[in-house]
């Protein structure tokens, strides 16, 4: 696993167990009201998903093996 999908990965496990301690009353954001705390969660948890989801990880055998036919072909960064 490569740096950035290891880093994606931790932010997509922080934002969801952020927006489950959220749903159970047991977070909140100091300075906000409880609506306000469970919509920043939300959009929080909405970013981290969509960006994790959005990166080419290649997390499954068979994207390793795309990731390093990439590199023998020179197309990766």
């Amino acid at each position: 696993m490569d740096k950035g999908t290891a880093i994606r990965t931790i932010v997509l496990a922080i934002a969801l167990l952020n927006q489950f301690l959220v749903s159970l009353g047991l977070y909140k954001i100091p300075g906000t009201e409880e609506e306000q705390t469970a919509f920043l969660s939300t959009v929080f948890t909405f970013i981290s998903a969509t960006v994790a989801w959005f990166k080419n990880n290649y997390v499954t055998q068979k994207g390793r093996a795309q990731k390093e036919a990439l590199q023998r072909h020179g197309l990766t960064k």
